[in-house]
């Protein structure tokens, strides 16, 4: 049985879809034991299984196999507690545009049942923290993505929850909108948050976790705190450009100076173990070939080092 002493803690949770030949494995065995007052980010690409674990976590998708507890409640037999004591912010959440932001966190302060003389200055207070005061009366069907993502934060903490779930909360959000975000997830999480954090973004990942764990296909694939992921790998990754028709022969010359790694199309990639000392011998190498080189670059072991490792490819949208 999943630890009912931690915020979030699962094992062997599975959820299957279909049936006989057709059953889709969506999260098959998936193990987490989430610490108090961590930041977790979960990481993967679209459809590795991220969203469909939060659901289940969350009460919205009943497992099809494995245990969970999140706030020391199951989440199968005590959903209700488990409700009581989380807030949730999904990609796909429903704001009526018609309605304020002010009106909305007060109807979210009914639905939860705070005290009626609290939820003006709940809504108040909640509005100040995620930066909306000024457009507190304004519809919310005239915000911006990035305002719409905050008020759907300030949605999820009116009951003041001790675990707080991020469904990839900032896909889609420009620079700017992204990085306040972060700020925000940082102050809770300094008041005492626990907090999951999905999410396909590196940069996002390793700016916010403590510790992460990769998902792909539905299982877990790495896991652990971002500096020592990144230190398994070991070597930096020389990427370098040339022309599609010589990429086969190139391949097969860089495979001289290290193990070729994953890379984005139109990429070749090698991990150096002496690092930049050998680029110079790479490229004396490729010339004596006859392949010219359109542009290289040499990355320091990174997440997406870490996820390429793992499963064998880049993750899509991934940033160095």
């Amino acid at each position: 049985m999943a630890d009912e002493s931690l915020p979030i803690a699962a094992e062997g949770l599975k959820r299957y879809f279909g049936s006989g030949d057709d059953i889709v494995k969506a999260v098959d065995g998936v193990d987490l034991r989430i610490q108090p007052g961590e930041i977790f980010g979960f990481l993967g690409p679209n459809g590795a299984g991220k969203s469909t674990t939060v659901r289940m976590l969350t009460t919205l998708l009943r497992p099809t196999g494995g245990h969970a507890r999140v706030a020391g409640y199951d989440v199968v037999s005590e959903a209700a507690d488990v409700r009581r004591n989380i807030g949730v912010a999904l990609q796909d959440a429903a704001i009526d545009p018609l309605m304020t932001g002010r009106e909305l966190l007060r109807l979210q302060a009914v639905l939860y049942g705070l005290p009626k003389a609290k939820h003006g200055e709940r809504a108040a207070e909640l509005l100040d923290r995620v930066g909306l005061t000024a457009a507190a009366d304004r519809r919310v069907g005239t915000y911006s993505g990035g305002m719409r993502r905050r008020l759907d934060l300030a949605l999820s903490l009116i009951h003041e929850p001790s675990v707080l779930f991020l469904d990839e909360p900032t896909t889609g959000l420009d620079p700017m909108s992204r990085i306040a975000l972060w700020e925000e997830i940082k102050r809770l999480n300094h008041d005492g948050t626990t907090v999951l954090l999905t999410t396909q973004y590196l940069e996002e990942a390793d700016q916010l976790a403590e510790r992460i764990a990769i998902i792909d296909n539905g299982v877990i694939v790495r896991k652990g705190r971002p500096a020592e992921l990144k230190a398994e790998v070991g070597s930096p990754t020389l990427f370098i450009g040339v022309e599609p028709d010589v990429a086969d022969r190139a391949s097969e010359i860089l495979a001289e100076f290290g193990e070729l790694r994953p890379t984005a199309e139109g990429t070749l990639g090698v991990g150096l173990p002496g690092g930049s000392a050998q680029i110079s011998a790479v490229v004396r190498r490729l010339d004596e070939a006859g392949i010219g080189v359109r542009d290289l670059e040499l990355h320091e072991p990174s997440l997406d080092d870490v996820f390429a490792e793992a499963t064998g490819y880049r993750l899509e949208g991934a940033e160095s």
